[in-house]
């Protein structure tokens, strides 16, 4: 039965590949910002990796004897995972788990989903795991396991020139994307404080695409955007000075990638990202991706804070 649900994951990418990039080109048509524009970098050189037999060893059976890990994604979220000019999918996620893949001696499968399927999807065993910036928070490690890989902050943008304060932003437009920490809780906890003040709620617009905020904000439709820190430094890169950020980096807390609870493919993955943390590889690919501000020197099992 997992076998023939890995299968249908693998059938239905073709589907979904082409209904993304049908949306991304009426982005295109639209004249908005879109992270399969030109000019997207290719993230650089990737060290040479080869397989480690010692790892690779513990593989779960069926994942090995398939010669595939099936990932699941959801983009854009540049620089982690978006689609480059081809509609290839990419990022500083996507070539990490490439070598975490060479180490271990299979090749991932990256499947589209939607963010808030991920998970489910790992839980019922149709995805093997997730690779989409998910934050690694203890009320998520309730329902799987997380091998950390990256510390990430929230940063919000504005507008060139405005004066947004993320601490006083009561009554303001800020745009999210949907099921993402500032959707569920950060943004939801600065207007609960605006309330308790006797201030109005943040006005939260949330958006299914990262870079549907990023546009939104471009064009004047919110006031600010809340998100992970290296997306926010890559949309304000990418905006020819139309954005700027608002305040400082906060609330770091580490990227993981969610696996079934209790898999030992936990533990296979956090030994494999730790031999490419030793051996420079990892740096050199966050170096690439230009986040090497997030990097980590030790994976851990379950490394949420809060």
């Amino acid at each position: 039965m997992a076998v023939t649900g890995r299968s249908v994951i693998k059938r239905g990418r073709v589907t979904r590949n082409l209904g993304v990039l049908v949306g991304a080109s009426a982005l295109l048509l639209a004249g908005c910002v879109s992270n399969t524009e030109g000019g997207v970098p290719d993230g650089g050189e990737i060290p040479e990796v080869s397989k480690v037999d010692a790892i690779a060893a513990q593989l779960p059976e069926e994942i090995a004897s398939d010669g595939e890990i099936i990932v699941g994604v959801n983009v854009p979220y540049a620089p982690n995972e978006f689609k480059d000019p081809s509609g290839k999918i990419v990022g500083f996620d996507i070539d990490l788990m490439d070598a975490v893949g060479k180490v271990l001696g299979v090749t991932p499968v990256f499947t589209e989903a939607d963010f808030d399927k991920i998970i489910p999807s790992v839980q019922a065993g149709s995805y093997d795991l997730g690779a989409s910036s998910f934050t690694d928070t203890l009320e998520r490690e309730e329902s799987v396991d997380f091998v950390t890989y990256f510390s990430a902050g929230v940063q919000w943008a504005q507008a060139a020139g405005g004066s947004v304060d993320p601490n006083n932003a009561c009554g303001l437009r800020v745009g999210v994307q949907t099921t993402t920490i500032e959707d569920i809780e950060e943004v939801p906890a600065k207007s609960a404080a605006c309330v308790a003040a006797g201030q109005p709620p943040i006005d939260i617009v949330k958006f299914d695409s990262q870079d549907d905020v990023a546009n939104a904000l471009t064009l004047g439709r919110i006031d600010a955007m809340s998100a992970d820190s290296p997306v926010t430094g890559y949309a304000i890169a990418r905006s020819e000075g139309k954005l700027e950020a608002a305040g400082e980096i906060f609330d770091a807390q580490p990227y993981g990638w969610p696996v079934a609870k209790g898999s030992p493919l936990a533990e296979v993955l956090q030994q494999a990202l730790q031999h490419l943390i030793d051996d420079g590889t990892y740096a050199q690919i966050a170096q690439n991706w230009g986040v090497e501000q997030g990097v980590i020197t030790t994976s851990q099992i379950n490394g949420a804070t809060s």
